[in-house]
């Protein structure tokens, strides 16, 4: 696999970044049923091994699961401040949950699991996100998870991108390159206006 020509760039800027820990957080907007957007904000957790895929995390229990299943199609807004530079990748995401028959994903999935922290897997032993609070004590307390196997809400969730916009907004003028792949899985480049 070859990387993308669009991986250095994200990989000097989070570099030059890396004393803030949100520039690690970027904004995730997805289609509702309805046609209308929904965004959020998701940690990046890196690229899925031997690819140039993005790797993040969900519930299979949130609306932006539902979503994604109607309609794959995203993009992801990531602005790093210290070097003022903003990437729009669009692609296509790609739930992996726990009745998913591909190994090597699956796989991946387990090992992302063990790799979070006991806080951010207690989160999904709680009750269904989105739905009116529960105001029993203790629901927000539950007993925690097992750290080795995944419970199965608990969702790896890739974005292959298509497209990446990347505007440095230092300079007069700025720089502003876009990164397209085609049908061959070949990308290419061009400076654009910014």
């Amino acid at each position: 696999m070859t990387l993308a020509p669009w991986r250095s760039a994200i990989a000097h800027a989070l570099h030059r970044n890396r004393s803030l820990v949100y520039a690690r957080y970027l904004q995730l907007a997805t289609v509702q049923p309805n046609g209308r957007p929904a965004n959020r904000t998701l940690v990046f957790r890196g690229f899925l091994e031997d690819t140039n895929q993005l790797k993040f995390i969900t519930d299979t229990r949130s609306a932006k699961a539902d979503q994604i299943q109607q309609q794959p199609w995203a993009e992801v807004c990531w602005y790093f401040p210290n070097t003022r530079e903003q990437f729009r990748i669009t692609g296509c995401l790609t739930l992996v949950s726990s009745d998913d028959s591909g190994q090597d994903l699956q796989l991946a999935r387990i090992a992302m699991w063990q790799e979070l922290s006991d806080a951010a897997r207690l989160q999904f032993a709680w009750p269904y996100p989105g739905k009116p609070r529960i105001q029993e004590l203790g629901a927000f307390e539950p007993p925690a998870p097992n750290p080795v196997e995944p419970v199965p809400n608990f969702c790896l969730l890739l974005l292959d991108p298509m497209q990446v916009d990347h505007l440095e907004l230092r300079g007069e003028p700025q720089n502003r390159k876009f990164y397209r792949r085609d049908e061959n899985q070949e990308w290419f480049c061009e400076e654009i206006n910014p």
